[in-house]
């Protein structure tokens, strides 16, 4: 569909989603994957889209690598079939932003560090009407958007909804998805990650680097912004789940393994919070874990740990780290990102262990007597499965609204989508979701 003319929707829209910085490393991918979920018949009727960034040329050349036929970066390949609109945007430029949500009834935000560049975009569809999908692992933006945008979006009707990326769709969903598969009361979840790479190695685009600097810089300001809320704090039910050390031997994988730096935790509790709160289900309690290998990974870890940490509290400290990621991290975060073949050869695991009581066993006694263990399983992380769940994420929102909660607002994964098909779509795309051990009493 072109960007000047078409049928407008029901909704009296033009597109039903549009994905905002449609150029950018991710963005490329992501465009291929909403290319695909067209060509696929998976949403009822043919999807009216477009493409928005702010050069014409980058968005047709950058994105004509996204074969209609569900083909993976095709080069190539002819620019964007005419039926794809093209919109001229900048997050710079808060006429632009209103001017595309204006036309859509949900926009997938590619642009971040979202600390910087995010808000604009939120604050556009909110107030045009629109809901909006973003790949945030940043718990201060997430945060922040809830305490400033929650109420407009509920107003309105619009849906905003964070981290729909591999940060941080596999936790919270996996843990919905352990609590769904025990029969019984589900009270504490610990995953563990594991990344296999080939032999070319992996490595992350230096966008999620730069999140992460700016990130830990700021920790003080996201306990000022938690206090600002004002959450309630999420009851602990059952057996208390016991914090682990920063760097312990695990057995059952028998590697080394450490807390996950990501910001799955803070949405997985934020979840639990709004299920426990609105829905009066029983909150699950989170630890989220990375296996790194054997001791020398361990010893390479430490110190660049350290130095990470020492840089990071100072501005001449972050200046360095963002100029040289490809040094400071050891050649895991590049300015170019990774390659097809670095890609076609990564996966990653999310193990999940749950802990619970059986049904009729009164969770507030005794200890936990059932015991569950499920994974998710995946392509690379970054570029291939963080577009396919961003997309399912948008296919569920737009196919399975009646699903969604009841009023809009400012969301985390698994407390928009918890009723949705979500899990039974990412399964379908290769993201999958399956019980390794049943129950064990």
């Amino acid at each position: 569909m072109a960007s000047d003319g078409g049928t407008v929707a029901a909704s009296g829209r033009l597109y039903e989603l549009v994905v905002f910085g449609a150029s950018g490393f991710t963005g490329q991918f992501v465009v291929e994957e909403v290319a695909r979920a067209a060509a696929s018949g998976e949403l009822r009727g043919a999807l009216r889209w477009a493409v928005a960034g702010r050069s014409r040329e980058k968005l047709q050349a950058g994105s004509g690598a996204a074969g209609g036929d569900g083909s993976l970066r095709c080069t190539g390949k002819a620019a964007l079939g005419a039926e794809v609109g093209v919109l001229l945007c900048d997050v710079g430029d808060a006429a632009s932003l209103a001017a595309v949500a204006r036309q859509t009834r949900l926009v997938l935000n590619c642009v971040g560090p979202y600390r910087f560049f995010g808000e604009p975009v939120v604050a556009a569809c909110v107030e045009n009407g629109a809901s909006c999908i973003d790949i945030s692992g940043e718990p201060q933006f997430l945060e922040g958007m809830y305490l400033k945008y929650n109420e407009k979006a509920a107003e309105k009707g619009v849906y905003v909804i964070g981290s729909c990326g591999f940060d941080s769709i596999p936790a919270d969903m996996g843990v919905l998805y352990t609590r769904d598969k025990l029969k019984g009361t589900l009270t504490a979840v610990e995953s563990f990650l594991t990344v296999k790479s080939g032999p070319e190695g992996s490595c992350i685009h230096d966008g999620t680097w730069k999140s992460a600097v700016y990130g830990l810089a700021d920790q003080d300001n996201l306990r000022k912004l938690r206090k600002k809320i004002g959450y309630a704090p999420v009851p602990v039910v059952g057996a208390k789940l016991k914090r682990r050390g920063l760097v312990f031997y695990n057995q059952e994988f028998r590697q080394y393994s450490i807390p996950f730096m990501g910001s799955d935790v803070s949405v997985v509790k934020r979840s639990q919070r709004y299920l426990h709160t609105e829905l009066q289900e029983t909150p699950v309690q989170y630890g989220a874990y990375v296996n790194i290998g054997g001791l020398g990974s361990v010893v390479k870890l430490m110190f660049a740990g350290i130095l990470f940490f020492l840089l990071v509290k100072f501005s001449f400290g972050r200046k360095l780290l963002t100029k040289y990621p490809e040094f400071f991290s050891a050649g895991r975060f590049t300015k170019k990102g990774p390659t097809q073949k670095q890609m076609d050869g990564t996966s990653f695991t999310m193990t999940f262990f749950g802990e619970g009581y059986s049904e009729g066993q009164d969770p507030q006694n005794g200890k936990p007597n059932v015991k569950i263990c499920t994974e998710v399983k995946g392509p690379e992380p970054g570029y291939v499965a963080t577009p396919i769940a961003m997309v399912q994420a948008a296919v569920s929102l737009l196919e399975d609204a009646a699903c969604l909660p009841k009023q809009g607002g400012v969301y985390s994964p698994g407390a928009a989508f918890s009723k949705t098909k979500l899990i039974d779509r990412l399964n379908k795309r290769g993201v999958e979701f399956s019980v390794i051990s049943k129950p064990e009493v």
